[in-house]
């Protein structure tokens, strides 16, 4: 079967990140295969999800919860992965968007330890979060996790459980041009302005320390974290995971799915448009202002963003600043989980509990 340009690019480049962070290898691996022009790749996705979802709603059924949990969690992380940079049919891309917000919230209940969904005020409306806290653990420390261009929550659970297992409460937030939020906010660079509004909601609770919050950025998140904590001072450590340091030096290169979504997501009409909009996210005045502890993770076989892109934040920052550069990673370093994930929530916990 011959495969469209960008179904091989998909194929490619994204199998590493679908399989870190929940999509059985055998699931890729069969899905893709039968995927030959990039508009069936929404809808084979959101078929192999519907077996999972399946799945997960004949265990609620017969009162096994955990179970449901597991299964709806990955059929939410598949239909993430059928809408991901598919806005080449914004309806479709919608519908399976909204079923992997039905199941990971049908899951939140059975899934250890368990999760709340949340929703706080951010201008004129509501942005949207997952609350999870660790069990038996009284008022812990509170990390907030930034997705990037095209994730969300539905798919960052992978990055919150080294959080979790170590004592730490998490927070996968969506900011303008993010997850549900996308709708209705554009994409903009000064995104301390949601990370305010979710610590502003945070300091409503009383079961958090928070005295004790941290930042992590996931892709583009690995702007969106550096550029909040330069202006929201009340964010303890921060961290980004191959972060671009300006996202507007780097548009020529990017991928043209990587653009097309960009552009959908800035609500521009035009590329031209949309390169104006990538310029404004850029760390070069804001890196100067930060001040909490930095820690950058970047891989040097990244094809999005320079894994360089990481030193100039570093060099900029004032902060105390610790790099980790893995030779064969890829972007977010995907391919080598086990290089990272661990590490900076051990990084995390001592800056937060000092």
């Amino acid at each position: 079967m011959t495969q469209d340009a960008r179904v091989r690019s998909a194929i490619a480049h994204w199998g590493p990140r679908f399989v870190s962070n929940g999509v059985l290898l055998v699931d890729f691996n069969e899905v893709t295969a039968g995927i030959s022009r990039w508009e069936d790749w929404c809808q084979a996705w959101c078929d192999r999800a519907a077996e999972h979802e399946q799945l997960g709603t004949r265990a609620l059924a017969d009162d096994y919860y955990r179970t449901a949990g597991e299964h709806l969690n990955r059929a939410a992380v598949y239909y993430h992965f059928a809408k991901f940079v598919f806005v080449n049919d914004l309806e479709q891309m919608r519908q399976a968007h909204m079923k992997a917000v039905m199941c990971r919230t049908m899951a939140l209940a059975h899934i250890d330890p368990p999760g709340e969904r949340i929703e706080f005020p951010f201008l004129d409306g509501n942005l949207v979060g997952v609350l999870r806290k660790p069990n038996g653990i009284e008022n812990p420390p509170l990390v907030i996790i930034v997705p990037g261009l095209d994730s969300a929550k539905e798919e960052l659970e992978a990055y919150e459980l080294p959080f979790l297992a170590r004592g730490m409460a998490t927070f996968i937030m969506e900011g303008p041009g993010q997850g549900e939020s996308e709708y209705r906010y554009p994409i903009r660079g000064d995104y301390e302005v949601a990370v305010t509004a979710a610590v502003d909601w945070a300091l409503t609770r009383n079961d958090l320390n928070t005295n004790a919050i941290g930042l992590v950025g996931v892709s583009l998140g690995g702007y969106y974290a550096p550029r909040a904590v330069a202006y929201e001072k009340r964010i303890r450590a921060c961290v980004s995971l191959s972060g671009p340091f300006d996202l507007g030096e780097l548009w020529d290169d990017l991928p043209e799915l990587t653009k097309e979504a960009f552009r959908v997501r800035s609500k521009c009409n035009s590329d031209e448009e949309a390169r104006a909009r990538a310029s404004t996210l850029t760390l070069k005045e804001a890196a100067k202002h930060i001040e909490c502890p930095l820690m950058l993770v970047a891989g040097k076989q990244d094809r999005l963003v320079p894994w360089t892109d990481a030193l100039k934040i570093s060099e900029l920052a004032p902060a105390e600043c610790e790099l980790i550069l893995v030779d064969d990673g890829n972007h977010i370093v995907n391919n080598r989980p086990e290089r990272y994930r661990s590490q900076i929530a051990d990084w995390m916990l001592e800056r937060l509990t000092a």
